[in-house]
């Protein structure tokens, strides 16, 4: 298998800088594991601030639920899309899985750094920030090339490339209970591409028409920029303006939830920072996560490998099982006080480690 840039390449910038006749089945397949990555990158920040919240039936923790189940979906569709037309998504090794803090893959958002915390205003800005539409009803400014812009442009490959799908190593998964769009379906046709590419943007950036998530759990869900917007300004998104539509931030009040008090986690992870040491209880939860994180993007890069479906839903399988391993260590470490007395608490490093044939 050819090895393809990896998580801290530039590689989506010089993907979008090529021309529209130069976007041949190699910069579709490269394209597409950028996307992998970009889905992947969301959801160690998503899933920290979700399980900071004490109260899980808080407003802001069931939004923020179902947030991540729609990335997970995102995840599962980008990697169809590519094993479609011949690739495969490569997920575990160090040059592609995250390191928090750092920017996202293949220079989107240049500047933007994606760290590890529990819940804040400040990172539902930054949240807000990753899931920006080129053009939101509701506007924050951030520069640089967007998600959506970059699935339109692998979605217009397609369409000058269908004949490259096969249908071939597709992991299939019912999720519709956490959302209309959010089954984990085979790609098969180019009718299937759309659907799929329309559902991860939609759910992100909502359309140019209404910021509703047009995919949804629950009647008037947002999408996902505008879920991160109602948290960051404290109030509910409402229309204002019939003609021209507008909606703006005045609604009711949103309160910011109480949560366990996650620092951010520093580079190269709590033991690196010298002056925050874990004692061995700490370290033996973070060594659990970490495992636990490694060995679910191992089995999903080997699902998705697999030639036969029973040994495919059996990986995929495991890898659910070791994700929902990850909550226990990563909520003891949220209690764990950092012993520098600033009433902050340790997290989940989500690193990968090689770790032993799973």
């Amino acid at each position: 298998m050819t090895t393809l840039p990896g998580y801290r390449s530039n590689r989506i910038v010089e993907l979008m800088r090529e021309p529209a006749e130069s976007r041949g089945p190699d910069w579709l397949q490269e394209s597409l594991q950028q996307a992998v990555l970009l889905e992947l990158a969301t959801l160690p920040p998503y899933l920290c601030a979700m399980w900071s919240i004490q109260d899980e039936s808080d407003e802001v923790a069931g939004a923020l639920e179902r947030v991540v189940f729609d990335e997970m979906s995102h995840l599962g569709l980008a990697g169809n899309l590519l094993t479609t037309i011949g690739g495969t998504p490569q997920l575990a090794h160090t040059s592609t899985a995250p390191a928090y803090p750092e920017p996202l893959p293949g220079g989107v958002r240049p500047g933007l750094i994606v760290s590890l915390s529990g819940l804040s205003r400040e990172t539902a800005k930054l949240f807000s920030q990753i899931e920006e539409p080129d053009e939101p009803l509701a506007r924050a400014a951030s520069p640089g090339t967007s998600i959506g812009a970059f699935y339109t442009a692998i979605l217009d490959a397609f369409r000058e490339h269908a004949d490259l799908i096969t249908g071939q190593r597709q992991l299939v998964r019912q999720m519709t209970a956490h959302g209309a769009g959010n089954d984990i379906v085979a790609i098969t046709s180019m009718n299937a591409v759309e659907k799929a590419i329309g559902v991860i943007k939609e759910q992100g950036e909502g359309t140019t028409a209404s910021p509703v998530n047009p995919h949804p759990e629950a009647a008037g869900e947002l999408a996902h920029y505008y879920v991160f917007r109602e948290i960051y300004h404290g109030r509910k998104l409402v229309k204002v303006s019939e003609d021209p539509p507008r909606w703006d931030f005045t609604g009711d009040p949103i309160p910011l939830p109480t949560t366990r008090r996650m620092a951010t986690v520093p580079p190269g992870g709590w033991a690196a920072s010298g002056a925050i040491v874990p004692d061995s209880d700490a370290q033996q939860r973070l060594t659990a996560g970490n495992l636990a994180y490694s060995h679910l993007l191992s089995f999903l890069e080997k699902a998705w490998k697999a030639e036969d479906g029973t040994t495919a839903r059996q990986l995929l399988g495991k890898a659910v099982a070791a994700m929902f391993g990850l909550k226990e260590p990563a909520q003891w470490l949220m209690e764990h006080p950092l012993p520098d007395g600033s009433g902050r608490t340790y997290g989940p490093e989500f690193r990968y480690v090689e770790t032993p044939e799973a």
